[in-house]
């Protein structure tokens, strides 16, 4: 299984998912034009993964910015999440937020409180 990158650009955010360390990173803004299309090869990667590792698996979320779509698909992306949980892989889910930037923080929260599974759910607060 090949590491999976997607360079950050305008309007999406950075993709670097390393199956070796079992961690997933987005990291910057997600607007992009048609965010299924973008997140699409994610969402195989992650069915892949799961598929293939019994791992232990992290998602770090360093998002500044995300419209309704990709709030959608990050949610798709968490009960991915959810569900190998609940298959008795251990999920860990760090979600970064500046201490000015509420709304990032709030939906943060909002994701938080959907989880039924057992998923380690960390705020982290950068200045």
């Amino acid at each position: 299984m090949e590491k999976l990158y997607i360079e950050e650009t305008k309007s999406s955010p950075e993709v670097d998912f390393n199956y070796e360390t079992g961690i997933l990173k987005i990291k910057g803004q997600s607007y992009p034009e048609n965010a299924f299309k973008f997140y699409e090869p994610l969402f195989d990667w992650i069915d892949d993964y799961f598929e293939g590792h019994n791992d232990d698996i992290q998602l770090d979320v360093m998002l500044i910015y995300l419209n309704t779509s990709s709030i959608k698909c990050l949610m798709d992306i968490i009960y991915k999440f959810e569900e190998a949980s609940q298959n008795g892989k251990k999920i860990k889910i760090n979600w970064y937020y500046k201490s000015n930037n509420r709304n990032i923080l709030e939906c943060g929260r909002e994701f938080e409180e959907d989880l039924d599974a057992e998923v380690e759910f960390n705020f982290i607060e950068e200045t």
